[in-house]
């Protein structure tokens, strides 16, 4: 079963920023696809199958980033 989630990461500024969460987001396991909105910092997640909130965290800041609270 798919999901679908929404995240909002703080920091970005560029598309470079924009870049780098969609790439560390994207080697998580089963995850199809990112998509990223540089203006507002929101981050859709879909997923094969639920992703852990720590594992989104975990590339968010490999990225350099962080998710916001």
């Amino acid at each position: 079963m798919s999901t679908t989630s929404t995240y909002t990461v703080s920091g970005m500024t560029c598309s470079h920023c924009v870049q780098a969460v969609k790439s560390e987001i994207g080697k998580i396991d089963g995850v199809t696809s990112v998509d990223v909105d540089l203006t507002s910092g929101r981050v859709v997640v879909d997923a094969a199958a639920a992703i852990a909130d720590t594992d989104i965290a975990a590339a968010v800041d490999e990225a350099g980033y962080e998710l916001a609270s």
